[in-house]
């Protein structure tokens, strides 16, 4: 069986390009997130790398920080003439910004993308005041929905709706609606530039935007490859020997992040009062290095059988094995 290594530069063969690989975990407790601390260790890959003509990232991530994919598209495309992005899964709300920003989204049969609808924590959930430590999470999407069902459904009035926000911020605080459309309209302006690293129409640009940050208004709606195809968006239908050989490279990343396997903390202890345990919850690789995101915990059994998960440390770390 070819080992990760050689399923990397097999791709790279097949696509012409340098290839780095970028994922996030989402296998709870341990899980990461497309953020900005991944910026300078994008760097050293690409230093390594060297300028090229075409560089290809394998993506596979459920979102993360709204600001971190330009920086990082941008940073990519410093390095070679064309990007194009792998997507053999899942590249969701903060991915789909990163693909935004690509010459070409590589997707095969199962590949989703989704909408850019950021959501913002609000302090505790008021429909449920017993657990205070209950976050709710707000969007724009919501808000609008909530003032067109009551226009469309029940009846209200637009002279009314003033009463209606009044009624709204007895619930919600005014400083978190706020903050949900700051969100989106951030998602707005990311996702406009990023488009138009590559793409010159303003037209289309404004209604892929559109689509994206508004029209598909329900969050996690899997966007298929024809239905990213059909919004403008510049896909190339993976073939059934490319698909497959993404989901070959990508099931090896897979098992090192124990994607499929549930987190029992029992099963780990085996009947021991404490154990410590690392796990890994992101991955960048390319040919010249392999950054991973360690997380290093304990886990205790107290007197009365209960279970918890001290985490020691949490950081990325290269790795040499």
């Amino acid at each position: 069986m070819p080992g990760i290594q050689d399923l990397l530069e097999r791709l790279e063969t097949e696509r012409g390009s340098k290839l780095i690989s970028y994922l996030t975990g989402d296998r709870k407790p341990f899980t990461t997130q497309i953020a900005s601390d991944v910026i300078y260790l994008f760097q050293q890959h690409l230093e390594a790398i060297g300028e090229q003509e075409k560089i290809s990232l394998l993506l596979y991530t459920r979102g993360g920080d709204m600001i971190a994919p330009l920086r990082l598209v941008k940073l990519l495309r410093e390095y070679c003439k064309r990007l194009e992005v792998l997507v053999p899964y899942v590249s969701h709300s903060a991915g789909t910004l990163l693909c935004l920003g690509a010459d070409q989204i590589v997707m095969g049969r199962l590949s989703e993308l989704s909408p850019v609808d950021p959501s913002m924590t609000h302090p505790f959930n008021p429909s449920n005041p017993l657990n205070p430590q209950e976050k709710l999470q707000i969007s724009v999407e919501d808000l609008n929905s909530y003032f067109l069902f009551a226009t469309d459904k029940v009846g209200v009035k637009k002279s009314q709706l003033a009463e209606l926000y009044k009624s709204l911020v007895q619930q919600v605080h005014p400083l978190a609606l706020g903050s949900a459309y700051r969100a989106q309209r951030m998602a707005k302006m990311i996702a406009t530039r990023s488009l138009s690293l590559h793409l010159k129409d303003r037209k289309k640009i404004e209604r892929i935007v559109q689509e994206l940050t508004s029209d598909l208004c329900v969050h996690g709606y899997p966007i298929t490859r024809d239905e990213a195809y059909a919004l403008g968006l510049p896909i190339e239908n993976a073939s059934n020997g490319l698909d497959k050989q993404m989901h070959e490279l990508f099931d090896e990343y897979a098992n090192i992040l124990e994607l499929k396997k549930a987190f029992l903390p029992n099963e780990l202890l085996q009947g021991a009062e404490s154990v410590e345990i690392e796990n890994t919850a992101g991955i960048i690789h390319s040919k010249a290095m392999q950054h991973r995101y360690v997380y290093k915990a304990k886990i205790k059994r107290d007197g009365n059988g209960q279970i918890a998960l001290n985490i020691d440390s949490n950081k990325w770390e290269l790795y040499n094995k």
